[in-house]
């Protein structure tokens, strides 16, 4: 099965930061918690050797795990997939292919492309770390996040689409207008799902939904939102 149609069955993930921690514990628990896989990466702090540690441990457990690379230097082999972000609002085009052709310049001959996904990424939260890196422009309408799901469907055919309100819950009705603009591309949620209620909520709308700063805060609710999603 390719990775684009192993992704397509995920309705809830865990993302896991490798700077933060978690005791061996706390990462089984997640591990048996019975999530449909594991995303590793983060905005800044992240490094092969953090990250090389963080998929050893995960290692030890039957559950898909990849790479959502911010990096090049932090690229590490053996998971199962890459996912590589796109970021649409930037303002500065490194953000957008930049940084990913740099990557493929130095890497390209090693890098297994049937294990790469390309997200079409969207940044909403203009308070967070990686909008203000990236120079994300955050004031966009319904209308506008729509559009961008259009252009990242039918003109750059991008499997997935993630809207990243990174650390806030979002806007349901800007989720929604996600909706209106894809028909084959994958729709990821990730922000600030610290309950089940908010995991309910944005599951209705997207195909997938991302719970990670929940699972440092509250591991307890964060895992209950496992349930609350696949049921």
């Amino acid at each position: 099965m390719t990775l684009a149609k192993t992704v397509a069955d995920w309705r809830h993930v865990f993302k896991l930061d490798p700077q933060k921690q978690l005791t061996d514990s706390d990462l089984e628990r997640i591990c048996h918690s019975g999530t449909d896989a594991l995303i590793v990466g983060g905005t800044d702090g992240v490094t092969f050797d953090n990250s090389v540690d963080l998929l050893a441990r995960i290692r030890r457990y039957e559950l898909p795990c990849v790479q959502e690379v911010s990096s090049r230097d932090a690229v590490v082999p053996g998971f199962d997939g890459y996912f590589i972000p796109m970021i649409l609002n930037t303002t500065d085009v490194h953000w957008l292919v930049g940084i990913q052709q740099q990557a493929v310049k130095q890497f390209g001959s090693m890098i297994p492309w049937t294990d790469v996904l390309a997200e079409g990424y969207v940044v909403l939260n203009g308070e967070s770390k990686v909008a203000r890196m990236t120079g994300s422009r955050t004031d966009l309408r319904a209308e506008d996040v729509t559009a961008y799901a259009e252009l990242a469907e039918h003109l750059l055919r991008l499997p997935l689409f993630y809207l990243e309100y990174s650390g806030v819950y979002g806007d349901p009705e800007v989720v929604r207008a996600a909706t209106r603009g894809l028909s084959d591309t994958q729709l990821i949620y990730g922000g600030g799902i610290r309950t089940v209620a908010e995991a309910r909520e944005m599951a209705a709308i997207a195909d997938t939904i991302v719970v990670g700063n929940g699972l440092y805060d509250n591991l307890n609710e964060a895992l209950r939102t496992v349930a609350a999603v696949k049921k």
